[in-house]
């Protein structure tokens, strides 16, 4: 039987039959079998094959049945195999179900006990959030608890104190009676023991000690320890003793001289205050070529140093062509000049003679003045020039005038000219003595940051502030009735404390900030120990109404009458929180008032969250004043003390009125007064500056209309806006041409668009076809409407209410402002370059970008890394911050785009000098993080910019001292001490090495170390330190703290000269010993002994020589010599003033406490302790009639009386005075107070030194425990004014006793 291969040959093709008609041919392999399936469906379907045989068909049925069977058996195997296999999955299935169950349950279990600790968790924080604001709610109630009760304490101690002097005068009176020889009913003869009354009272202002502490210098230990309660007048450390507006003037302090001086002087020249360089040119024809070269080659080297170093430059001058017809708009330029330069040949005109005659012999001494004369070979000069040159050298009597002879080019001339003008404003106008000698001191990167430490400051912003506190005063207010409010004000403030602030409210226009300015300038000269701190808010978004920068620079004002500038933050929140302690801290050290000013508080942003220091408890000797807009005033505000200002009368109109009519000689006829009259009655018409404003709309409009018209057309108006918006439409109409109406509304617009102002060069370069005499015309007619003003050399509105004008008549409401801005951002693009960013650039390019809500090139603009370095510098902190969360960037993504924008610079750069900017960039970089509290982050620029110099420059050089500086601060944040110490101390190396052990960046570096010794615990050594950097300060001018400090008292010099030379009398003695004063305030030792003495010589003549003004020349002159360490002489002219003053004034009189004061200082010093016994004694004496026995001077006067009996080893006598005074400071200042701790360690000393060894010690731990902790100025809490070293002397230790190292 074959198999099935044999049926079928190889190649052959079967055909299928299934289908009945044939299905398709395929080929199958020999090699392989048929499949079973298609062997059994051959076998049961397929239709006999004809021709077969029988025998091969059941061969092929059983083969098939054989194979059959065994895939049967095959299959039942394999079934019963997978249904095992099922049943154990079935298992495992039922297995792994019971187990999910079970692991179920325990996962519910365990969510049910994750949620129960959660919910603990959450009530854990919630119950710790809780106590927090428990403990803050405790504290706050706390520290306001103990604030009323310090004023309560100190008002009562005043209230006391007054009483007790009220009684001196009547005890006075009543023995001046008895002399007379009138019976009194003697107070002896009572029963009542009121007279034996002793009472402690504190907090007292009382004048009869003033003058430095006895026997001891001030440290920065007496000035840095808090917690004060007391306010003696032993603390005010004057050298030079001077009478009237000068009194107590101190040539430690520039600010006071400066603030002393603005009290005599309060109408400065507008060219001393003002940020602008106007250089005003006047010019013949035939020297024009000069002036050309000079302002095409020169004037644009000038304008950008002058930008460079934070000012403005401006060329004014007028055509001979055209000048005569801006008679006025000249002579108001002239006023205003910085500077005037007269270019002379041959020939002059009437309006070269007309402003020679304003600026060069009127007020020669107004500003400095240059001749340039352009002579010919042969010297010959026309006979106009010739009698113009005589008058000019008659007025000039001090031969002040700069003259340039010159007959060579004109090109030279004008190079004669520019150097001349480059001395003058680097020298006379912006106070750089030594900038040419020494470039270190003159950087302007350098300069604010050393005399402010770390504390960083915009002059742009002070300068403002003093130009509004000017421009207020200089404005006549005779007619407005303000002497009515002033003695309200006055009243007010004397009131007793507690005192809430005083509110100054009025509508829009009603004159608030004009009386508080007329105010301020009257307490100034009524207060001279006053302290007054002023801030006038500008118009919404402008930077001085930034909350914290209006914050941070009262606190910088506050801290540079303290010499403590250096322990303020730069958070801005922190800035805030910490401005009520910063006063209450130094309140207590300020002798006078501290009186703070804010005009238009309501106009600061979010007013009530970022002034909520004003609703807690003034300290006792603070008093605050707001002025507000009755409409806009916040609620909670409203129940303080209120001044209001109410309408003026009609008689105050018809004043004003009348005096702006006087001005331009015109005159109103009866019905037009009577009109007037009957139109100003309601509140929005009678208002100060409606009133002003239709005056001088009326006068300067009656030439192109008859007076009538204008007044029929202002009388239409029933409020001030819309006397505005009139006043713009009839400017428009009353200009010449299209191309000035265009000019102005496009100004005014640029103006209303910018975030300050538009500067006049600015202008210039805006409207390249304004020329600059049309420009001046403008701004003078602005100026005349009030609508705007020039403050801080720039264009500003005058008024809100102008602003609001503008933005209705030209720019639809503010929708129309972006083209503008638009223009202002593609100018400041253009001015904007890597290399040389200005403070305007800085100041507008972001806050223009921002208001565009252009993100994209807000960020470029910041990571433009001069534009972001200049906001910082100036201390612009918060707005920089501001900017990048608009971006939307976080603190650590905004130092990752910087650090990417530093590595690009840096490989641009390859000179020297782009290295230098490229390690002040690092450095700025490295501040700024530390300042937002990422230290980890700021050590990496902070030592690449140290690398840097390092390599660049010297290791020696200065700025080396500066990245070691800021980088041992990063170390002090991490407190990792050591090595913050050992970089402060090479940086102290290396500014000694640089600048002298006597300059103010070695005082910085001073200041750091001993904070840093402070936060040890080493109290010793850190107050050594502070002592030295004291004694460096006080022999440092404080320049640039005021830009315009030197220039102000070199001008107050010159002008007192001039009154000085005439016939002898006391008021120019007076005037002499003042001079005198101001050079020694300027270092000039010389030039104030000359002064001095002629002051002395003229009042021995016209007084007598025991006259007490006599004495007064005699103690200056005697401060003098001891600052010249000619001690002999200053013995002897102190003796002599003794003498005097002993004759002449009362026993407890302060001018003889302050001879007797000084004078036993310098027998002290030069070892006379026996002849200053009787001198301390007597000082004693005063103290005790003027404040009574229990006072805390009293106690200072034993310490400094028991001190000299040690020095003489009498020890007896010492020690009960020692034990006096400890009684007294316990008793007044409590047992923890430091002066309590620094009398203990005196009677340590006493007693080691008298061999009680065990007391000696004891006393020593006792004064060491108070010493630890006492609170510390640089740790944040408050220091004293009565400090352990200011005013009582300490003995110093020998040896530390093996007592005392236990």
């Amino acid at each position: 039987m074959g198999t099935a291969s044999s049926l079928v040959s190889p190649g052959e093709v079967i055909e299928d039959g299934y289908g009945g008609e044939g299905g398709e041919a395929c080929e199958i392999p020999v090699e392989l079998k048929p499949k079973a399936r298609l062997l059994r469906s051959s076998f049961r379907r397929g239709p006999r094959v004809i021709g077969a045989s029988f025998k091969s068909t059941g061969s092929v049925d059983l083969e098939y049945a054989a194979e059959y069977e065994r895939l049967r058996k095959e299959y039942e195997i394999f079934r019963v195999s997978k249904s095992n296999e099922i049943t154990s999955m079935q298992k495992k299935e039922a297995k792994l179900d019971e187990e999910n169950k079970r692991l179920r349950a325990e996962l519910q279990a365990l969510q049910k006990t994750y949620q129960k600790i959660l919910r603990e968790k959450e009530a854990a924080l919630e119950a710790k959030y809780q106590a927090m604001e428990r403990a803050a709610t405790f504290e706050h109630d706390r520290d306001k608890v103990k604030r009323q009760f310090k004023i309560f304490r100190e008002t009562k101690e005043k209230e006391i104190q007054d009483l007790l002097r009220a009684k001196r005068d009547l005890e006075a009176k009543l023995q001046q009676l008895q002399t007379q020889g009138i019976h009194v009913f003697s107070p002896n003869d009572s029963d009542s023991d009121d007279n034996q009354t002793t009472v402690t009272a504190a907090g007292t202002q009382c004048e009869y000690w003033t003058g430095g502490v006895l026997g001891s210098e001030p440290s920065m230990g007496s000035m840095m320890q808090l917690q004060q309660t007391f306010r003696g007048p032993e603390f005010a450390h004057s050298l030079i003793d001077v009478e009237g507006p000068f009194a107590n003037v101190s040539r430690d302090d520039w600010d006071a001289a400066v603030a002393s001086l603005l009290q005599v002087s309060p109408h400065v020249p507008q060219a001393l205050w003002s940020n602008a360089v106007r250089c005003y040119l006047i010019c013949t024809q035939d020297a024009k070529a000069e002036l050309d070269i000079f302002m095409k080659k020169h004037s644009s080297v000038l304008r950008r140093m002058c930008e460079g170093l934070g000012h403005f430059y401006l060329n004014v001058y007028f055509p001979e062509e055209t000048a005569a017809s801006y008679a006025a708009v000249r002579k108001q330029e002239i006023e205003r000049s910085s500077v005037c330069v007269l270019l002379l040949k041959s020939t002059i005109t009437s309006c070269v003679v007309e402003d020679c005659e304003e600026a060069f012999i009127k007020n020669p001494d107004g500003h400095p003045l240059v001749l340039y004369l352009r002579t010919e070979e042969d010297n010959s000069l026309s006979e106009p020039v010739r009698q113009l040159l005589e008058r000019v050298n008659a007025a000039d009597k001090a031969a002040k005038i700069k003259v340039v002879d010159h007959s060579g080019s004109a090109e030279e001339g004008a190079q004669l000219i520019y150097a001349q003008l480059e001395k003058i404003i680097k020298q006379e106008l912006l106070g750089f003595e030594g900038a040419d000698d020494d470039p270190k001191d003159s950087a302007l990167d350098e300069g604010c940051e050393e005399d402010l430490g770390d504390v960083l400051w915009d002059l742009h912003d002070e300068q403002e502030q003093n130009e509004s506190y000017q421009q207020a005063c200089s404005s006549t207010t005779s007619h407005l009735g303000f002497q009515k409010y002033i003695d309200r004000l006055n009243d007010m403030i004397a009131a007793p404390p507690p005192t809430p602030p005083l509110l100054v409210s009025g509508g829009p226009g009603s004159g608030k900030s004009l009386l508080l300015s007329k105010w301020i300038e009257l307490q100034q000269k009524q207060s001279p120990n006053t302290l007054f701190l002023y801030h006038f808010v500008g118009r919404p978004l402008s930077t001085s109404s930034e909350p914290v920068l209006i914050i941070k620079r009262l606190t910088v004002k506050l801290l540079q009458h303290f010499w403590s500038i250096s322990g303020l933050s730069m958070d801005p929140s922190k800035i805030l929180e910490e401005f009520p302690r910063w006063l209450e801290r130094l309140s207590a050290r300020h002798q006078g008032n501290i009186i703070i000013i804010i005009d238009s508080i309501d106009q600061i942003q979010q007013a009530e969250r970022h002034m909520k220091w004003l609703i807690d408890p003034l300290p006792v000797n603070v008093r605050v004043v707001v002025s507000v807009n009755v409409e806009t005033c916040p609620q909670a505000w409203r129940l303080w003390p209120t001044l209001h200002l109410d309408p003026l009368s009609p008689r105050e109109v018809k004043s004003v009125v009348s005096a702006e009519c006087q001005a331009v000689d015109l005159r109103l006829t009866k019905d037009q007064e009577k009109k007037l009259e009957k139109h100003c009655r309601s509140a929005s018409t009678c208002n100060a500056l409606y009133v002003t404003l239709l005056a001088r709309m009326i006068t300067s409009f009656s030439s192109g209309w008859s007076l009538e018209k204008s007044l029929e057309q202002c009388l239409q108006c029933q409020d001030t806006l819309s006397l505005y918006r009139l006043a713009l439409k009839m400017m428009l109409k009353f200009l010449n041409t299209d191309r000035e109406r265009h000019i102005l509304k496009e100004m005014l617009c640029l103006v209303f668009s910018s975030h300050n102002g538009v500067s006049e060069s600015e202008a210039l370069d805006l409207f390249p076809e304004l020329d600059w005499p049309t420009l001046a015309s403008l701004l003078h007619h602005l100026n005349r409407l009030c609508i705007v003003t020039l403050r801080c050399g720039l264009i500003r509105f005058h008024h809100l209410q102008a602003c609001k004008a503008v933005k209705l008549e030209f720019l639809g409401g503010g929708s129309g402002c972006a083209p503008y801005r638009e223009k202002l951002i593609h100018y400041f693009n253009q001015q904007l370059s890597q290399d040389c960013v200005t403070w305007r650039v800085a100041d507008e390019l972001p806050w223009l970008l921002q208001q565009q809500e252009d993100k994209t090139k807000l960020q470029l603009s910041l990571l433009n890394l001069f534009v972001s370095q200049n906001l910082y510098k100036r201390g612009h902190f918060s707005e920089l911050l501001a900017y990048w969360q608009y971006v939307g960037k976080d603190k650590s993504s905004m130092a990752a785009e910087y650090f990417d924008s530093l590595k690009r610079y840096e490989k641009s750069c390859e000179s020297e000098d782009s290295m230098k900017k490229l390690a002040n960039l690092y450095e700025t970089l490295g501040r700024f993080l530390k300042d937002l509290g990422l230290p980890s982050q700021a050590v990496a620029p902070l030592q690449r910019s140290l690398e840097i110099r390092e390599t660049a420059l010297d290791p020696d050089h200065p700025s080396v001292a500066r990245s070691l500086h800021q980088l041992a601060g990063v170390y002090v944040q991490w407190k990792k001490y050591g090595n913050a110490e050992q970089l402060y101390k090479q940086a102290l190396e290396i500014s000694e090495n640089a600048y002298g052990a006597e300059h103010v960046a070695v005082a910085q570096e001073l200041d750091s170390i001993a904070m840093l010794y402070q936060k040890q615990n080493k109290f010793e050594q850190a107050e050594k330190l502070r002592k030295r950097s004291v004694r460096i300060r006080q022999k440092t001018a404080r320049q640039k703290g005021h830009m315009y400090g030197f220039t102000l008292l070199r001008r107050k010099a010159l002008q007192l000269e001039e009154l000085t030379l005439g016939k002898d009398s006391a008021d120019s003695a007076k005037t002499l010993n003042e001079l005198g004063v101001l050079y020694y305030l300027q270092n000039n030792l010389d030039a104030a002994k000359v002064f001095l003495t002629r002051s002395l010589e003229m009042r021995q003549r016209v007084l007598g020589p025991d006259h007490p003004d006599c004495a007064q020349s005699l103690n200056n002159l005697a401060a003098l010599h001891t600052e010249r360490r000619e001690y002999e002489a200053a013995e002897d002219m102190y003796e002599r003033a003794l003498e005097i003053r002993r004759k002449a004034l009362s026993p407890d009189h302060p001018s003889l406490a302050y001879t007797v004061k000084h004078l036993a200082m310098l027998y002290k010093r030069r070892g006379k302790l026996e002849k200053a016994v009787p001198l301390y004694e007597l000082s004693l004496d005063i103290r005790e009639k003027s404040f009574g026995p229990k006072h805390p001077s009293v106690a200072t006067a034993l310490v400094n009386l028991a001190v000299l009996f040690c020095q003489l080893k009498k020890h007896s006598e010492a020690l009960p005075l020692y034990e006096r005074a400890l009684k007294v400071y316990e008793d007044s200042l409590g047992r923890s107070h430091p002066r309590v701790g620094e009398t203990l360690k005196n009677l340590a000393v006493l007693n080691y030194e008298e061999g009680d060894f065990e007391r000696a010690a004891e006393l020593y731990k006792c004064a060491m425990e108070i010493k630890e902790a006492e609170p510390s100025l640089v740790c944040g809490n408050a220091p004293s004014h009565h400090s352990s070293s200011g005013d009582a002397l300490s003995l110093k230790t020998p040896a530390a006793p093996p007592h005392a190292a236990r």
